[in-house]
C-alpha cells in the first residue's frame, strides 16, 4: 500500500491547476496525432482479421468452427494485455508503457503476416492482442491527463475518432488490398506503428498528473515546464493565471483493491457493464458481418466487404458529430440515448427474421451510427471517473470487461447464427444494446465539465 501524503495531494492540485490554465494548443494537437496514430493502428491490425477471415476460408479450407476462435484469440490476448499494461502503467508511467505496447502489435503484425497455417496465424493473434489491449487504455489515460475539463469531451473525442477510422480504414483497404494483393498485405501495413514508437520517444513528455501522484515531483514540474513552454512558444504567448483548485484529502493507493471500495466500486460495476454492452453488440455484428454476407447471403468476398463499409462510414460520421455536442448534452444523456436508438434497427432486423442483405446493410449501419458512439465515448468517460493514482488500472480493469465481450460476442453470435438465423443474431445484439441504454440512464454517473480532482478524489 502506498499512502499518498497530503505533501503529495498538494503537488498533484498545483500540478492539475496548472494544465486546467493551459489553451488547447498547436502541442495539445501534435500530442493526440501521436498518440492518435498509434491508437489508429490499434483498431487497424484489431479488425483485419475479419476481413481477411474470408478469402482464409477459400485458401486454407478450415471450418466455419474454427472462424469464431480465430476471431476471440486476439481479443484474450487483449483482455491480458489491457491487464498487465494497466498495471504496468501504474509504476512506470504512461508513455513508456505505450511504447512497448505499439511495438508488440506492430511486430507481431509483421510475424502473422509470414503464417503458414491456422495455428500459426492464431497464436501470432494471441500475442499481438497482449499490445492491442495494452495501448489503449494508457493511450485514453495520457490524453485525459493533458487536457482540461473546459472542452475535454471534445477534445478526446476528436483524438478517438481515429479509432473508427481506423475500422474505416481497414475496410477501405481490405475491399482493394484482399482480392488484388492477397490477406498478407493487410498485416504488412498493420506493421507500420513501430516507427510511431520514435516519435512518442521524441515529443511525447510523461504525463505530469501522473509523475506528481508518485511523488516525483521534480520530474513532474519538469514536465510540466516543458509543455507550458511549449504551448505559450517558450513565452511568446502569455498563459493565464493559475486557477486555484481545492485540495483533496490525502488517500492511500490500494491498487487494485481501491476499485472496489467506497464509490469507485458502483462505478466499477456500472463501466464495466457498459464496456459489456457496447462491445458484444459492435464486435458481434462487425466481426460476423463479412461471414454473414458471404456465408448466408451468398455474396462475393469482394461484395462482403463492400457491404460492411456502409457501417464504418455511418460510424465516422457519428462520432465526428458525437465529438461537437458531447459537452453540451453530457456523457450519461448521450450513452443512455445512443444505446437505445441504436437497439431499434435490430429490433426491426429480428422482425423481418433478417430480411435481405441489402436491409441488413441499411439497418445495421444505422445501428452502428449510435451504438459506435458509445464504444468510443467510454474511453473519455472511464479515465474521468478514476483519480490519476489508478487512471490506467481503472480503465485496463474495465477494458479488461470489453476485451471479454468482444471474445464472447463474436462466440454467442456464431452459436446463435445456426440455430435462431440472423434474426437470432439481431434479437441477441438488440436486447443488450437496449440493456446498456437502461443501465445508463439508472445508474451512470455525469462528469461533463469537471475537473478530474473533483470528480475523483
Amino acid at each position: 500500500m502506498t499512502l499518498v501524503t497530503g505533501a503529495t495531494a498538494q503537488d498533484e492540485i498545483k500540478i492539475a491547476a496548472r494544465i486546467e490554465r493551459l489553451p488547447y494548443s498547436p502541442w495539445h494537437v501534435r500530442m493526440r496525432v501521436i498518440l492518435g496514430v498509434a491508437t489508429f493502428f490499434d483498431a487497424f491490425d484489431a479488425l483485419a482479421i475479419a476481413y481477411i477471415v474470408p478469402q482464409l476460408l477459400g485458401e486454407w479450407k478450415f471450418s466455419p468452427a474454427q472462424i469464431g476462435p480465430l476471431f476471440s484469440i486476439g481479443f484474450a490476448g487483449q483482455a491480458i494485455g489491457a491487464l498487465l499494461f494497466g498495471w504496468l502503467g501504474e509504476r512506470y508511467g504512461r508513455v513508456r508503457m505505450t511504447m512497448v505496447t505499439v511495438l508488440i502489435f506492430a511486430i507481431m503484425s509483421l510475424v502473422a503476416a509470414h503464417a503458414q497455417n491456422y495455428e500459426q496465424l492464431f497464436w501470432c493473434r494471441f500475442v499481438q492482442g497482449i499490445g492491442l489491449g495494452g495501448e489503449v487504455p494508457l493511450a485514453a489515460a495520457y490524453i485525459n491527463e493533458i487536457a482540461k475539463a473546459k472542452g475535454r469531451g471534445r477534445f478526446f473525442l476528436f483524438y478517438e475518432a481515429v479509432f473508427p477510422a481506423g475500422l474505416l480504414a481497414v475496410a477501405l483497404l481490405a475491399s482493394w488490398i484482399v482480392p488484388t494483393y492477397g490477406w498478407r498485405w493487410m498485416f504488412y501495413i498493420g506493421a507500420i506503428p513501430a516507427f510511431i514508437v520514435i516519435a512518442m520517444r521524441m515529443w511525447c513528455p510523461e504525463s505530469p498528473r501522473w509523475l506528481a501522484s508518485r511523488g516525483r515531483q521534480a520530474e513532474a514540474e519538469a514536465s510540466m515546464a516543458k509543455i507550458e513552454a511549449a504551448v505559450s512558444a517558450n513565452g511568446a504567448r502569455p498563459l493565464p493565471p493559475v486557477p486555484d483548485l481545492p485540495v483533496p484529502p490525502a488517500k492511500a493507493s490500494l491498487g487494485i483493491m481501491e476499485l472496489f471500495q467506497g464509490i469507485y466500486l458502483i462505478r466499477t460495476i456500472v463501466v464495466s457493464t457498459l464496456w459489456i454492452c457496447a462491445y458484444m453488440v459492435t464486435y458481434g455484428l462487425i466481426v460476423w458481418l463479412p461471414t454473414i454476407y458471404r456465408t448466408v447471403y451468398n455474396l462475393s468476398v469482394q461484395d462482403s466487404i463492400n457491404y460492411a463499409l456502409l457501417q464504418q462510414v455511418m460510424s465516422m460520421i457519428a462520432f465526428v458529430v458525437a465529438a461537437m455536442i458531447i459537452d453540451w448534452t453530457g456523457r450519461k444523456r448521450m450513452f443512455a440515448f445512443c444505446f437505445i436508438v441504436g437497439s431499434l434497427p435490430l429490433f426491426v432486423l429480428w422482425y423481418l427474421q433478417g430480411g435481405t442483405a441489402d436491409s441488413v446493410r441499411i439497418m445495421a449501419a444505422i445501428s452502428m451510427l449510435f451504438v459506435s458512439i458509445c464504444s468510443g465515448a467510454l474511453y473519455l468517460y472511464v479515465p474521468e471517473l478514476y483519480p490519476t493514482r489508478m487512471r490506467a488500472l481503472g480503465t485496463a480493469w474495465s477494458t479488461f470487461w470489453l476485451r471479454v465481450a468482444s471474445i464472447f460476442g463474436p462466440l454467442i453470435v456464431g452459436w446463435i447464427l445456426p440455430i435462431g438465423g440472423t434474426a437470432g443474431v439481431f434479437l441477441f445484439v438488440g436486447l443488450v444494446s437496449l440493456a446498456g441504454g437502461i443501465i445508463c440512464a439508472l445508474f451512470a454517473e455525469e462528469t461533463s465539465g469537471k475537473v478530474l480532482e473533483e470528480i475523483s478524489p
